[in-house]
């Protein structure tokens, strides 16, 4: 029996409006200004997570280790990273301490990320701990999926509501070239037993590289006709140490091309003002198909996104090479109203866009493995 996203409501599938319209490589419009978001449906949400630019930031990251499994081209370099000692990390009760000040200021979605945050040996009690706050909608996990199947039984026990598995290939000898590492067929089977667990749906997020997996793109999209996946697709974008080029970017327009020849009732589905990505459905097809173009179109003007890095570094855009440290004034004693001060003049300090492709490949910025998926 197949358990598909079709008998899901749109805001069950992560959308606001179930009508959709035809798009195809050379008819799909885009909005460059997300719709203002009704500011009455923020009213829970304090000054702190408001910035210059009325945006409302309702959602957080929190990177829970900078140690993984895997060694992913695009995440780091073939030598490694230098990780930070480890009395220099967030402590599980540092992290529910900082994740309850920002739910009981309006954040109301969690996404736990790494490194791979399933290798930490606390994820349980952290994940039930963070479940349990007042306020808190949705708790969520970015996992690369090598030990996410013998886990995920007792992380739902624990409340955790949402998945997302990272997975650039679907050949096996192709996975060990892009990951340094074995074990295609352990991500495969966690993606099963999310299915059997009922997470519906499970997101699947591809990074698309020209040379490496570009000529998988239709095969990933088969994924969806008869399980309840969500293939993400994501443009590659550049952090230190992945030897970004543009020459490997394979933008959305070249992916959606490909899409189209192969699916022709591909259909858009109006997305929410702060979706990162864009969204399809496709005429009998259980699951979805999204898009993230964060370097050929991106998405900064409906932004709620927030960063807690494993260091206690606080950073308010993914491609920006501003942080501060949360960390160290709660060492040092801290109280919550201090902890806000310093929270809301970063989230002020936030620019209106990211920089271009090309000038975010020269900017300085930390490897992906340290700043969190």
């Amino acid at each position: 029996m197949r358990r598909c996203l079709s008998k899901l409501t749109p805001r069950q599938m992560g959308f606001t409006n179930s009508n959709s319209f035809l798009a195809g490589s050379k008819n799909i419009t885009t909005t460059s200004n997300a719709a203002q978001v009704d500011q009455t449906k923020h009213s829970s949400v304090s000054d702190m997570l408001v910035d210059s630019f009325g945006r409302f930031h309702t959602y957080l990251r929190i990177s829970l280790t900078e140690r993984c499994n895997l060694r992913c081209q695009y995440c780091m370099p073939s030598e490694g990273v230098e990780l930070t000692p480890k009395p220099q990390l967030l402590s599980q009760s540092e992290i529910v301490r900082l994740a309850g000040l920002f739910v009981s200021s309006g954040v109301n979605k969690i996404r736990l990320t790494g490194g791979e945050p399933t290798v930490r040996k606390d994820i349980e009690e952290i994940c039930m701990q963070l479940s349990s706050l007042k306020g808190l909608k949705n708790l969520a996990i970015t996992t690369n999926g090598i030990t996410l199947a013998r886990k995920l039984p007792k992380l739902k026990e624990c409340g955790l509501d949402s998945i997302n598995i990272s997975l650039d290939t679907l050949v096996p000898a192709k996975f060990e070239f892009l990951t340094r590492r074995k074990g295609h067929e352990r991500v495969m089977q966690s993606i099963d037993s999310a299915i059997a667990l009922g997470y519906n749906p499970v997101k699947v997020n591809c990074v698309v590289m020209r040379g490496l997996n570009d000529d998988e793109i239709c095969d990933f999209v088969e994924l969806t006709r008869d399980k309840p996946i969500n293939v993400r697709f994501i443009e590659f974008m550049p952090f230190d140490g992945n030897v970004w080029n543009v020459k490997k970017l394979v933008s959305y327009a070249e992916m959606m091309d490909k899409v189209v020849k192969r699916f022709p009732s591909i259909k858009r589905v109006q997305d929410h003002p702060t979706e990162t990505a864009k969204n399809f459905t496709i005429d009998g097809h259980c699951g979805s198909v999204s898009f993230i173009t964060s370097m050929t179109e991106h998405f900064c003007s409906g932004c709620n996104r927030l960063r807690l890095l494993a260091d206690g570094n606080f950073k308010v855009c993914l491609f920006g090479p501003s942080e501060v440290s949360l960390r160290d004034p709660i060492r040092s004693g801290a109280d919550d109203e201090t902890l806000r001060e310093i929270t809301g003049a970063a989230v002020k300090r936030k620019k209106a866009a990211h920089a271009g492709m090309l000038d975010i490949a020269k900017t300085a910025n930390r490897p992906m493995i340290h700043i969190g998926g």
